[in-house]
């Protein structure tokens, strides 16, 4: 889930957008515990680095949401909620020892606006799976409504202290490790994120049992992962949603407002 770092002057641009973007009617706020799940027809969302999408846009999937981490700093999440966020994945964990500074804060934030959330962990090679599952679960409650975990499985050469790129047969048994014993805690098969060079050079999609979140930032999945089947669809990374300072991670679900409130059902 790579960041994308903008100069003063994108971010210039960002707040003109937030200017000229218009709130819809504030909603009643949601009862303790209840995730509101705002659908709107159209978000009210923008984006830095627009795509003409050719094909099936995003904008054709109703279900709209965002992953954020502590470069996202503080969220006003009812406004994000208000814009048309119906979820929030939000980074928990990294590794064995790395706890996402902003965690709790966009944790807590989320559930007191009534967005339904879910936490990922960015998968380390440099560590054994057992313990990086230890550690997610030792950050991360379960809670009833809550989305499934999510493994965040990408290669990442920028690493300064681990570059490690693990046979594939390796990669695809340590993920299956991750995934059992977090399933085995929360109840709930984790989700894989991946992005398309990870997902090519590791067959990582021949994991039975397991939902996907594809990163595909310039073509419809189908385009970039042929054949494969998907959960989640990261669309952009340069989003601009209301209530949040800088760019952002933008994602689809694949289904309708009523499949996503039954799911993962």
């Amino acid at each position: 889930m790579r960041k994308v770092f903008l100069t003063l002057i994108m971010f210039s641009l960002l707040a003109a957008c937030g200017q000229r973007s218009s709130a819809p009617a504030p909603q009643q706020a949601p009862q303790s515990g209840e995730a509101h799940m705002s659908f709107l027809a159209t978000p009210r969302f923008g984006d830095l680095a627009p795509v003409d999408w050719a094909g099936r846009a995003p904008s054709a999937y109703p279900v709209h949401g965002i992953d954020v981490a502590r470069y996202q700093g503080e969220i006003d999440w009812r406004r994000a909620r208000n814009a048309g966020v119906s979820f929030a994945y939000i980074k928990a964990t990294e590794g064995g020892d790395y706890l996402d500074p902003m965690f709790k804060d966009h944790w807590q934030g989320a559930g007191r606006a009534g967005v339904r959330r879910g936490a990922y962990h960015f998968y380390y090679f440099c560590r054994p799976a057992e313990e990086q599952a230890r550690w997610f679960i030792r950050n991360v409650p379960p809670g009833a409504g809550d989305l499934p975990p999510v493994l965040d499985l990408e290669w990442n050469h920028t690493s300064p202290t681990c570059t490690k790129r693990p046979p594939a047969n390796i990669v695809r048994a340590e993920a299956r490790k991750f995934l059992s014993i977090l399933e085995r805690h929360y109840g709930q098969r984790p989700i894989v994120y991946t992005t398309p060079e990870f997902y090519r050079t590791t067959g990582i999609g021949r994991l039975r049992g397991t939902q996907f979140w594809l990163r595909s930032v310039a073509a419809h999945p189908s385009k970039v992962y042929p054949g494969a089947r998907w959960t989640f669809w990261q669309y952009t990374g340069t989003g601009v949603i209301p209530g949040i300072s800088g760019p952002v991670d933008i994602n689809v679900f694949a289904g309708s407002p009523d499949a996503f409130r039954s799911w993962p059902g």
